[in-house]
């Protein structure tokens, strides 16, 4: 990869602008309780937080789509929240964000899944998970596929991601079905994935596991610090599913890319750029972010994995999960001439 002039960088995150992206997967609502810690507790040994600030943000796939949106693309989420309070809420956290409401559905059948933070003196002290891990029902994985195809008919969708987090929304049957579609219409396809559906996603465009995805996934282990062992392991993921591009995060270490261009089959890990590390939580939802809008433009694979990884670094010296800063991130890429 030849360095990338600043002219280059500017049309490239300008470019964003013009796209459509479909997100599918589990969403949910990050909640927030914000406080100062001064004593602990005479009950047990544990914090009091004297709260000061509650909050409410879109969370799962819907920070994915809070990423997109930041970046200045159409986020158009596919998904299903329960018939709840936390349901409501989730649409109207949606609407305050101006995005689309048409391909989230509701179930009475489910709660929406929530995730409580506790945060005192800007740490995460609890977390408190609310939510069914169930597959949805037959009724409910039908109207997910109708709602899609209903997308695909009014919007050109430029790239489409699965979100997975393991909370049922997607499934074996509407990974194959949409996938399917998907290169029918000849749409890229990014997967960040989880454990349940790991080799469920064949025929995508790029697949994105961290390294425990990786590990639980295949069901081995590995010296993830030896270069070898990590791309015999990538040849190994690539016998089970098809794809063009893996992009494996590496946390503090970094990405590490193995992909097919121009007719070869190259490797490259990208280290990771010194940051203040406050927060790790939201990082791969950046990640797949920026990778699948790249995707989308069908630029240089290590350039994609280079600005994902940039990205992914930059959430983390916030405290909860928020999304990328797009002027940050251009102005850091440009003064570090990746």
């Amino acid at each position: 990869m030849i360095k990338v002039k600043k002219e280059d960088y500017i049309k490239l995150f300008e470019s964003f602008n013009n796209l459509n992206v479909l997100i599918i997967g589990d969403v949910m609502v990050d909640s927030y309780l914000w406080g100062e810690v001064e004593r602990i507790s005479p009950e047990a040994p544990v914090p009091i937080v004297s709260v000061k600030k509650r909050e409410n943000r879109l969370g799962g796939a819907a920070n994915v789509a809070l990423n997109v949106k930041a970046m200045g693309a159409n986020p158009i989420l596919c998904s299903v929240v329960g018939n709840d309070l936390k349901g409501n809420e989730f649409i109207e956290l949606l609407r305050k964000q101006e995005m689309e409401t048409v391909g989230i559905i509701r179930s009475s059948d489910r709660i929406t899944t929530t995730k409580f933070r506790v945060i005192g003196n800007k740490v995460q002290l609890l977390r408190v998970d609310e939510e069914i891990e169930e597959t949805l029902s037959d009724k409910n994985r039908q109207e997910v596929f109708e709602r899609f195809q209903e997308i695909l008919n009014k919007y050109k969708i430029d790239v489409i991601i699965f979100q997975d987090y393991d909370k049922g929304v997607i499934s074996e049957d509407l990974i194959r079905s949409m996938v399917n579609k998907a290169n029918e219409l000849n749409i890229p396809v990014a997967v960040d994935p989880k454990k349940k559906n790991f080799t469920a996603y064949n025929n995508v465009t790029l697949f994105k596991p961290n390294l425990k995805e990786l590990k639980d996934g295949l069901k081995i282990d590995f010296d993830s610090k030896n270069q070898l062992e990590l791309s015999n392991t990538i040849n190994r993921l690539r016998s089970v599913i098809n794809t063009e591009i893996v992009l494996v995060t590496l946390s503090e270490d970094g990405v590490f890319i193995d992909y097919k261009y121009d007719g070869q089959k190259s490797t490259k890990i990208i280290p990771s750029h010194v940051r203040s590390i406050s927060d790790v939580s939201g990082a791969g939802d950046t990640v797949i972010s920026i990778a699948s809008l790249c995707l989308a433009l069908n630029i240089d694979p290590v350039l994609l994995a280079t600005i994902s990884n940039l990205a992914g670094g930059l959430v983390c010296e916030m405290v909860g999960v928020v999304p990328v800063d797009k002027e940050k991130l251009l102005s850091e890429a440009i003064m570090l001439r990746l």
